[in-house]
């Protein structure tokens, strides 16, 4: 069995964020932490959460780290489409959607916004991955192009339509589909002329 260090840096190898109930259970303390930041071997990425000075990330570390805070988010709006290709955005803010009523969780050294949904609008949709660094909840594309129409004011009504435009275009999503979540975000009326005009 190796000091308190080396099972640190053994599940810093393995992982690339870590968690402190992680480290805890392992038998690492505070102090060793405390400790390894200060060497600079390891950095806190966030509340509770950290990483090997060492690990490079990759372009969807963010959206994990932000599972990681937000348990029980799902990542929603322009993250969401990034993720999926779609549209022209790059966040330099990770959008995750939690349940009303819920605790907007607040991050360190990630940039977080949250905004709050109720019933099947929070519920439906959802798709799970496995990265290479930890899982992440992620609304579908038909869900994901009716949130962006129902929260038009929060991301722009030209972010919506143009995505609604590439995935009609490039057939990422049924149009039936899409109908089922605007029915569900209440928003099929809003799309109507946007979708008539498209298909």
């Amino acid at each position: 069995m190796g000091t308190q260090k080396d099972i640190a840096r053994q599940l810093l190898s393995n992982n690339s964020i870590i968690t402190s109930r992680e480290l805890a259970d392992s038998g690492v303390h505070r102090e060793t932490i405390r400790r390894m930041m200060e060497s600079g071997e390891m950095i806190r990425v966030s509340r509770g959460l950290y990483s090997s000075s060492q690990f490079i990330p990759d372009e969807k570390y963010s959206l994990v780290v932000a599972q990681k805070i937000v348990k029980r988010g799902v990542v929603c709006l322009l993250s969401a489409l990034s993720f999926h290709e779609i549209g022209t955005q790059n966040p330099s803010e990770v959008w995750m959607a939690i349940s009303r009523p819920g605790r907007i969780p607040v991050a360190v050294n990630l940039p977080l916004k949250v905004i709050t949904c109720s019933g099947a609008s929070f519920t439906e949709g959802i798709e799970t991955y496995q990265l290479e660094n930890g899982g992440i909840k992620v609304y579908c594309i038909s869900k994901t192009i009716a949130d962006c129409f129902k929260y038009r004011n929060k991301i722009g009504l030209d972010v919506a339509v143009e995505a609604l435009k590439d995935v009609l275009h490039n057939k990422r999503a049924t149009i039936d589909d899409i109908i089922r979540y605007a029915e569900i975000c209440r928003v099929r009326e809003i799309m109507r002329p946007y979708m008539e005009t498209l298909v």
